[in-house]
């Protein structure tokens, strides 16, 4: 049997388009629609769903509440925001949102979310149910760009550095800015990062060279275009040489 979604709109218009593109990719079968947020929640407590599409902007509670609200049920399902609004994905991905869809958006970009969402719920499966763990893949991190939320993949990203209210992101030729503290960027980031000062994190995938200075320090010099340069602290220096075996 195909994995449940249940569609979460208050438009009937955006409903039936939903509808049409899940039906015609085929991933999943769609068993329930809600015109607001509590509308899906009764829903949501009545049968397990594998899927849920909200949009963020109801009545009767908003999409982020629903989604908040999906914690304390038994099977929690993955979550693909659906929206006209794409100021709400940091706090969308806070919730752990499978991923966010600002509209329009056409069946390819529905099929790549919808396989995200799968993909991920069959990972947890598989770990509780003792088959092994899977490396958890790199968080995908939204950054505004000319009104649009573009989701930029945690792999690209070279290093991230603090700035005043936000961070900066350094991909291989370009420089962004997000609204997530240093903090908040390091925890969606594990694994792949280091905290090489309190005002960097750094992509050990991306460090082409370590240059150590007199102090006892290290410079970090970057693969990207400008090879960039990262100071590492004397503390996170001697933590970095013993992360790495030298």
């Amino acid at each position: 049997m195909r994995p449940r979604a249940l569609i979460v709109d208050d438009e009937a218009p955006a409903r039936e388009e939903l509808r049409y593109l899940l039906e015609e990719i085929g991933q999943v079968q769609v068993v329930g629609e809600a015109t607001n947020g509590e509308e899906a929640l009764l829903l949501l407590r009545s049968l397990d769903y594998d899927l849920v599409l909200l949009d963020v902007r109801m009545p009767g509670g908003s999409g982020l509440e629903v989604a908040a609200a999906l914690r304390d049920l038994p099977h929690r399902p993955k979550v693909i925001f659906t929206t006209a609004y794409p100021d709400h994905a940091v706090e969308a991905f806070d919730l752990a949102a499978a991923d966010y869809l600002v509209k329009p958006f056409d069946a390819d970009r529905l099929r790549r979310a919808v396989d995200r969402a799968l993909a991920s719920e069959r990972t947890e499966e598989g770990t509780a149910a003792g088959q092994g763990s899977a490396v958890e893949p790199l968080s995908r991190i939204p950054v505004q760009r000319e009104g649009r939320t573009v989701l930029v993949d945690g792999a690209s990203i070279v290093y991230a550095a603090a700035a005043r209210g936000y961070s900066s992101l350094k991909l291989a030729d370009e420089r962004v800015l997000v609204s997530l503290s240093l903090n908040e960027l390091e925890r969606r980031l594990r694994g792949h990062f280091y905290r090489a000062h309190r005002s960097y994190l750094v992509n050990l995938d991306h460090v082409r060279e370590l240059v150590p200075d007199f102090r006892g320090a290290l410079v970090l010099v970057m693969d990207d275009r400008q090879r960039s340069r990262v100071e590492v602290s004397r503390r996170h220096a001697r933590e970095l040489r013993r992360r790495l075996g030298l």
